[in-house]
């Protein structure tokens, strides 16, 4: 037996410093969007992590993709990125700013069953409860101390319907983009490019006006820096080994992003959290993991 992990085993590990990094992207995006407003910021943000990725990647050679990859295939990316990043824009206050992030993080649950449905990836019948208690642990997380009630949770979310439903798409379109990625990429990174069209994206919203770096504080510019690095380092990770690693062990660790996120969320934001919350990041946790077992024994 070798002592040196296979190519494969790299790809598994260097995925999953993913989880991690995507723990602290609610924190670091809502710090930014505040201090820099949403079009400037994250126009910083995606520049900065543009030039991150240019030296821990280099340049991508677009004769390597496939035409449906570059046109259908990543701009699903694009779609996350800018799903993600207005519906913590648009949320209001930390708490809000945390359960927005929650509802994004049923991707991990979508993600394997996408992979069943689209992916040819063989599951057993617990898949369907896995994504049912996923959806539970947001109804959870949404309904706070008075636990699941459609109706006060309805009202809840009207309060500010565009972010939470912005999130939800935004999990939709990372769930496609990862079997995609799997499906047709030909073993090519993506990871510049996709920041690229976001930083242009942003960039031109700003240069139409709407943003402004005068009045940031040494706060937000260390934010930038480290956004840059946490989400080009995750998002290259990722794209790595859900191409060339084992993507259900990538997945099991991915379903504690949620746990990761709320800790950084309380340390970066202030974001104040009780006991409810948690209750519903744990089954949110409970039933990605369920949807995980349900492929894990399969081949």
């Amino acid at each position: 037996m070798s002592l040196f992990p296979s190519a494969s085993s790299k790809a598994t590990l260097i995925g999953l410093t993913a989880p991690v990094c995507w723990g602290m992207s609610v924190g670091l995006v809502r710090s930014i969007t505040e201090e820099f407003g949403l079009a400037a910021g994250l126009s910083v943000l995606y520049l900065s992590t543009c030039v991150f990725l240019f030296f821990l990647l280099g340049l991508p050679k677009l004769k390597n993709y496939s035409k449906k990859y570059l046109f259908l295939g990543i701009p699903t990316a694009n779609v996350c990125s800018l799903c993600f990043c207005l519906s913590l824009y648009l949320s209001d206050g930390g708490q809000q700013t945390v359960e927005v992030g929650m509802v994004n993080y049923l991707w991990p649950c979508l993600v394997v069953l996408f992979a069943v449905l689209f992916n040819g990836q063989k599951a057993r019948w617990w898949i369907a409860p896995g994504v049912v208690v996923s959806f539970l642990g947001v109804m959870l997380v949404l309904g706070g101390d008075k636990g699941i009630q459609p109706g006060q949770i309805w009202l809840h979310v009207q309060n500010n319907p565009w972010s939470y439903l912005l999130a939800f798409c935004g999990a939709v379109a990372w769930a496609a983009y990862s079997n995609l990625t799997r499906a047709w990429s030909n073993g090519q990174n993506p990871t510049l490019i996709v920041f690229a069209i976001d930083s242009c994206v942003f960039t031109a919203i700003w240069l139409a006006g709407f943003g402004d770096l005068s009045h940031a504080s040494i706060m937000g510019w260390v934010s930038v820096a480290v956004g840059a690095v946490a989400m080009g380092g995750s998002y290259a990770a990722w794209s790595y080994g859900v191409t060339r690693g084992n993507i259900t062990v990538l997945a099991i660790a991915s379903y504690f992003t949620p746990v990761l996120s709320c800790l950084f969320a309380t340390l970066w934001i202030g974001a104040k959290l009780d006991g409810a919350f948690w209750q519903g990041v744990a089954v949110i946790v409970l039933g990605s993991l369920l949807c995980w077992s349900s492929t894990a024994m399969r081949k």
